[in-house]
């Protein structure tokens, strides 16, 4: 049996080391959603990293990655999982993998795509400037933002800013809540509380919109890789017309800026949400990371 253990940021650099040489990947191969989210645990096994996790109350192994020769991990999850007693379920595949996994095993496995999985990803600088008609309503929605807020403030979100801002999740939660009573935001919750204890150790940065001494939204992400730009979470106040729009614009200008070889933004995945699927498709991506899981047929799981 595989010796998983949990993810710890004394252990950063070694994880990042694998994992910021992904390329083309999703954000599930990001150390800090790794890290923030549920019960993620994770081996080094023959120059790879693989992972094992808890996913919709079910157990699934991320699919590996490191060296050119995975299938040692491969195999060495496969029979992990027959250890273990429970269905080989992989997540997190992209083309390249579902074909590796085929090739490696030719029709063992059933492979399901899993739309509301797929990332976003933008052009970065597209989003900071916003130009060319196919941007046109969010630049007049942008616009009428700073002219009903000329005196707002975009600020790192640090531990000056960071009581505005935890003020202004603590709200955001409030309203969703009352909004709708059944919703359950814990696991969310939990996740941000972790990441605003350790946003240095973690490598975060955020921005905090601020008008006449208040919060109105804020966004925290880090680097997925040389090129993308993970953005982990965004909140606005929901009476602040054009909130997300500011400070989304604000954060592609800040960190295109600051890095100038990002080409990329991961705004990570709309979770099958109507609505949060319209507003990220409305901002016109570049590309979707498409993301599949993969079942031993053997075992006879579902997804």
């Amino acid at each position: 049996m595989l010796d998983f253990q949990p993810l710890k940021t004394e252990c950063k650099a070694d994880y990042d080391k694998i994992l910021k040489a992904c390329q083309n990947r999703g954000c599930e191969y990001s150390f800090v959603n790794l890290y923030l989210w549920g019960r993620q645990k994770a081996v080094f096994h023959s120059g790879n990293l693989a992972f094992f996790s808890q996913f919709n109350r079910k157990s699934v192994y991320l699919f590996p990655v490191g060296s050119d020769d995975l299938k040692p991990t491969l195999d060495a999850i496969m029979d992990d999982a027959k250890e273990r007693g429970i269905p080989c379920r992989l997540t997190g595949l992209v083309a390249q993998d579902c074909e590796l996994l085929e090739r490696l095993y030719p029709g063992r496995f059933r492979f399901h795509a899993d739309r509301d999985t797929f990332d976003y990803i933008y052009n970065i600088e597209e989003l900071a400037t916003l130009t060319g008609r196919k941007f046109q309503k969010k630049r007049n929605h942008l616009n009428k933002f700073r002219q009903n807020h000329p005196n707002a403030q975009f600020l790192p979100l640090d531990a000056d800013t960071l009581p505005l801002a935890t003020e202004l999740l603590d709200a955001w939660y409030a309203q969703r809540v009352a909004n709708d009573p059944t919703a359950d935001f814990h696991m969310e919750q939990a996740a941000l509380s972790r990441a605003l204890k350790n946003p240095e150790t973690l490598g975060l940065e955020g921005l905090v919109l601020i008008e006449g001494g208040k919060a109105l939204a804020m966004t925290l992400g880090s680097k997925l890789n040389d090129t993308t730009f993970d953005v982990h979470f965004e909140k606005a106040l929901e009476d602040v017309d054009g909130g997300y729009a500011a400070i989304n614009n604000a954060f592609a200008n800040y960190l295109h800026k600051k890095y100038p070889l990002l080409q990329w933004l991961n705004r990570e995945d709309d979770l099958g949400i109507e609505g949060l699927r319209k507003a990220k498709l409305s901002y016109c991506p570049d590309h979707l990371v498409e993301k599949h899981w993969a079942c031993l047929l053997e075992d006879g799981c579902d997804y």
